[in-house]
């Protein structure tokens, strides 16, 4: 990595740290703004994160900037205006478009350095971390623990459709409907009430298959899964 700053890493904050994840670690890239100049010095790692070879353009504040992702630029110039103002350690996680039209997800941290003697904010120094893949990683999870919840929920109505569907000798149709009855007097979510239904009448433990003024008497007054 050549430059690296000569600073220790800035502290990073939750929004980092959620962007980082688990898994293998993620590139990481060095900088330098001089702020007199706008001036940017990349590692070889940041210039591959924005799609070019080390050393094919000259780093600046306007080229920074123009690839990062129109919904994300106004807040991030926001960020280094007022690192540049505070010189406080920052962090932020924004999309940035390559020269080859990739969107990436990097992660920035960073913190001013003072002049000794005037000791205005003369310089910003940190690293770029490229997170692309732990964010895509993350929203992988995310939506299979989504799927996975709504099969679960889906599973749960169907047996509850099916009780009612026994019960009272009526198609898929008529036996949701009771639920959803159910659901708008009583305030209670279809889901919780079928999950409630299927623990009541037809779980391991039951022994007997449900009367239908139990069940009529369940509908007409729900409980909550967490209630039982």
């Amino acid at each position: 990595m050549n430059p690296t700053p000569e600073t220790g890493r800035p502290q990073t904050d939750g929004e980092i740290e959620k962007a980082l994840g688990a898994g293998a670690r993620p590139p990481v890239g060095g900088y330098r703004l001089d702020l007199a100049t706008g001036q940017w010095t990349w590692s070889d790692e940041v210039y591959v994160m924005h799609g070019f070879e080390p050393g094919e353009v000259v780093p600046t504040t306007p080229l920074m900037l123009s690839h990062k992702h129109p919904d994300d630029r106004g807040r991030v110039d926001g960020v280094l205006r007022r690192a540049a103002e505070t010189g406080q350690p920052f962090s932020s996680v924004h999309r940035i478009v390559d020269a080859a039209g990739n969107t990436r997800t990097l992660a920035v941290t960073g913190q001013g350095r003072r002049d000794p003697g005037s000791g205005q904010v003369t310089e910003l120094v940190g690293y770029f971390i490229d997170v692309t893949k732990s964010q895509r990683e993350a929203a992988a999870r995310e939506a299979s623990a989504s799927i996975q919840a709504s099969s679960e929920r889906r599973s749960v109505i169907e047996q509850a459709k099916g009780v009612l569907m026994v019960i009272h000798g009526v198609d898929e149709e008529a036996a949701f409907d009771q639920l959803r009855e159910a659901s708008n007097q009583s305030n209670i979510a279809v889901r919780d009430i079928a999950c409630s239904l299927v623990q009541l009448f037809s779980g391991p433990e039951v022994t007997e298959f449900p009367t239908r003024d139990a069940v009529d008497e369940f509908l007409a007054d729900p409980i909550r899964p967490d209630d039982l």
